[in-house]
């Protein structure tokens, strides 16, 4: 299953027309140790790009933005509990979300998995 990055480094996965949101990896690293995940409203409608929810860790606060428009129809209520989920397990448990995508043709606006490990290179 092909997944797609952003710049502000959110990750997608489509399967069966629903997408799972989440935040890279290397984001989950930067951040540390992660304390609260804000979850987004299950009916919320986002806009590529928009805030969908956000994240606090012992560095920072930041906001999760949406890879695809869409409208929210799940989110990984684990997170309530065990924001720790997601410096263990960023693309995988650690998932923030499904949506319910408006239109996946957007993902020509995401990268690949090659082209986002192209980027973090020039960010370092």
């Amino acid at each position: 299953m092909e997944m797609y990055y952003s710049k502000e480094h959110e990750w997608v996965k489509i399967k069966d027309g629903v997408a799972s949101v989440g935040i890279s990896e290397h984001a989950a690293h930067e951040l540390g140790d992660i304390t609260f995940v804000e979850l987004p409203q299950v009916g919320k409608t986002v806009k590529q790009f928009d805030v969908l929810a956000g994240i606090e860790s012992v560095k920072a606060a930041s906001d999760i933005y949406a890879p695809l428009s869409g409208k929210v129809i799940k989110v990984n209520e684990a997170l309530e509990g065990t924001p720790e989920i997601v410096n263990e397990a960023a693309e995988e448990a650690g998932w923030i979300a499904w949506l319910e995508p408006a239109d996946l043709s957007e993902v020509k606006n995401l990268m690949s998995k090659e082209e986002y490990d192209n980027y973090l290179k020039g960010l370092a």
